[in-house]
């Protein structure tokens, strides 16, 4: 005889919550769904906001408090307070004349864009090179890097890394440089992981040569790269727009020159120089000049590619 008591579905399915297990004919949430949801939120951080602070942040936080005098941009989702997008995380960081920030290495990829200031460089794994303006500059895993101000005026830039993808894969390693500098560097007057301003305008320029003038241009930087982040150079002109897109990888955007808006998921979002858009996953999204602009567009879209994943559609 069956004991109704024990062999209802009540009973069953307390016996196997009680393994930690799920029946999959009644999930409480799914596991599987049409398309990508929608959970980071599009969202613009101000540099004309944020710039004042980081010089507040100058005179109140010195190096032995803070070598890296940053400020991170945690996208406004509920819960969210960290990451900027899913898989990326972008920071603005300052840092004054005659400070250094001492070496040390860690599993995440990371890269930065440097907005204003002169007199500033970076070693990585030994190689020292300068930073100027509109220069894009690599810092590939695991590689020792440092950075220091040798000018007479304060020197901002973006920093981009993949700390959110690591952390949900958790390979995450860190180190500091047991001399607090690498002894031995050869400084260098270009270097592979180093994109200079005047060489991507050079590329942007014959890149409008070969499609057209009043066109959007873009190009990828490189030939040096990171194994999860893309990094693409988009210049539009005054009045023009890019195509209306969506795209399963996620996007951070910063305004390099120019000004104008980002149309995202039916949302109007104003940006100007050194402005960070964020742009997730499978949002709709197309971006309007008011004067002539270029955007840096920072991309997990490798990840997304080496796994079949990368799926863009234009709208």
């Amino acid at each position: 005889m069956t004991d109704t008591a024990t062999d209802s579905l009540e009973a069953l399915y307390k016996d196997f919550a009680d393994l930690n297990m799920e029946g999959g004919w009644h999930r409480k949430f799914p596991a599987l769904w049409p398309e990508p949801r929608r959970n980071f939120l599009p969202h613009v951080w101000h540099y004309a906001d944020v710039k004042p602070i980081l010089d507040r942040a100058g005179r109140l936080v010195d190096t032995t408090q803070a070598e890296r005098r940053n400020l991170t941009m945690f996208n406004p989702v509920e819960g969210n307070i960290y990451s900027t997008v899913r898989t990326i995380v972008a920071a603005y960081q300052m840092i004054r004349p005659g400070e250094v920030a001492r070496a040390h290495r860690h599993t995440p990829n990371a890269l930065r864009l440097i907005l204003e200031g002169e007199g500033t460089y970076t070693v990585v794994d030994g190689k020292q090179v300068e930073m100027r303006p509109g220069d894009v500059l690599l810092t590939p895993s695991w590689a020792w890097h440092s950075h220091a101000n040798s000018g007479d005026v304060d020197c901002y830039w973006m920093d981009f890394l993949d700390v959110p993808l690591v952390h949900l894969l958790e390979p995450m390693f860190y180190e500091p440089h047991p001399q607090g500098l690498e002894p031995e560097v050869e400084v260098l007057e270009t270097a592979p992981i180093a994109f200079a301003w005047k060489d991507t305008l050079a590329a942007l320029d014959a890149e409008q040569e070969r499609v057209g003038p009043g066109k959007p241009v873009s190009v990828e930087l490189g030939p040096e790269k990171l194994d999860s982040i893309g990094l693409e150079m988009i210049r539009i002109p005054a009045g023009g727009s890019t195509e209306m897109l969506r795209t399963t990888a996620n996007s951070i955007f910063a305004v390099v020159r120019g000004g104008g808006e980002s149309e995202i998921d039916g949302e109007t979002l104003p940006w100007a120089f050194g402005d960070t858009v964020a742009v997730p996953a499978w949002r709709p999204y197309r971006h309007r000049a008011t004067e002539e602009t270029v955007l840096l567009r920072v991309t997990d879209a490798p990840v997304f590619e080496k796994f079949g994943w990368l799926r863009t559609e234009t709208l």
